[in-house]
């Protein structure tokens, strides 16, 4: 018994008003295995194209109610359609190959066209559709992938930590000091890699385009004076000073408050963990356009060569406390999203300062 493999016919939809030059594309494609439409009503065709999209347009510029621009735009302004080549078509020498493209077209071609040159063109469009369908299905895996991945790994480390606690707790027998420490060190190594997958799945979010942003006016002194007190426990664990300048003027960002305190956390918190000795100064610079925050530390600094990596995803710093290399991917990805900038000035020995820059928010959006 053997099996076929049933291949998947590439579907065409020709858009022309006018019937027989439908026949004549359809005469000049009928010897490829293709699926073709023939609709001459440019209406129709759209709503064919929402309903259930073609591998491929064969589009006419000139057509009464849309046109091919303007069925052009609508097509790539629709962010439900999948990537679908289009190849515009025309009679008219002075219809404009740069309107076209700019729509969003992707070929063209002039009538009376050679078969050949049809083909040709044809045939390059779907490799391309093919290889774009390839990759976001390549894409789409991979973030199925990661998304499992950490959910598998979050559910037993969690609970690992809850019978751990149990046991630190004497839920099942007497612990010695020693027992006390180890298992000490066991929830600190969970804790760190449960934050490391949590690190893993938001960077993948972000990279997919699946990560929807809370946007809501936010007080961004507020934010960085509550995370700034939240961590000074740590610093002065180490016997460090954290110096905290607010500024005078209140400002307001358009932003997810949760996704920037995750950054706000992991730059102070780096601040903190890298520097052995001195203080960690934070400064916030409010304008009517935008607020700058400056997180200073006088650790050992990053050379000119970290910096220019330092923002890349899993770079990690040459420190040995240096972490997954997601931490700062993450962080710029979040500023991005924000419409905000991240970047660090260093010499070593001399500290580092991390600079975040986010756009106030407007009177209307307030």
């Amino acid at each position: 018994m053997s099996l076929t493999k049933t291949v998947k016919k590439d579907k065409i939809l020709a858009v022309d008003d006018v019937f027989d030059n439908l026949l004549v594309l359809e005469a000049v494609l009928e010897d490829e295995d293709y699926e073709i439409s023939l609709v001459e009503d440019s209406k129709i065709a759209l709503a064919m194209v929402e309903e259930s999209p073609p591998d491929l347009i064969l589009l006419d510029v000139m057509m009464p109610e849309i046109d091919g621009y303007e069925f052009t735009r609508r097509i790539r302004q629709n962010p439900a359609l999948p990537f679908i080549p289009i190849l515009l078509l025309t009679a008219h020498y002075q219809s404009s190959v740069v309107e076209g493209l700019d729509a969003g077209a992707d070929d063209f071609i002039r009538k009376p066209f050679d078969p050949d040159e049809l083909h040709a063109r044809v045939r390059s469009l779907l490799r391309l559709k093919h290889s774009i369908d390839e990759r976001d299905q390549m894409a789409n895996l991979r973030a199925d992938f990661v998304s499992r991945f950490t959910h598998d790994l979050r559910i037993p480390l969690v609970a690992s930590n809850r019978v751990l606690k149990l046991l630190l707790e004497g839920r099942f027998c007497e612990v010695s000091p020693q027992l006390q420490e180890i298992i000490d060190t066991m929830i600190g190594s969970n804790q760190d890699l449960l934050e490391m997958v949590n690190t893993l799945l938001e960077v993948y979010r972000h990279e997919a385009g699946c990560k929807t942003l809370k946007i809501s006016p936010c007080n961004i002194q507020e934010l960085v004076g509550e995370v700034s007190q939240e961590l000074t426990p740590l610093a002065e664990e180490k016997g460090l000073t954290v110096n905290i300048d607010l500024g005078e003027t209140a400002s307001s960002v358009m932003g997810d408050r949760l996704e920037l305190r995750r950054v706000l956390t992991n730059i102070i918190g780096n601040a903190i963990k890298f520097t052995d000795e001195g203080s960690v100064n934070i400064h916030c610079y409010p304008t009517p356009v935008a607020v700058t925050i400056d997180i200073q530390d006088t650790g050992p600094g990053i050379s000119k060569q970290d910096q220019a990596i330092l923002f890349e995803r899993f770079r990690q710093g040459k420190h040995q406390r240096s972490g997954s290399g997601l931490g700062l991917y993450l962080s710029r990805c979040i500023i991005e999203a924000h419409q905000g900038t991240i970047d660090v000035t260093s010499e070593p020995g001399q500290g580092s300062t991390f600079t975040i820059r986010l756009p106030v928010a407007s009177e209307n959006q307030k």
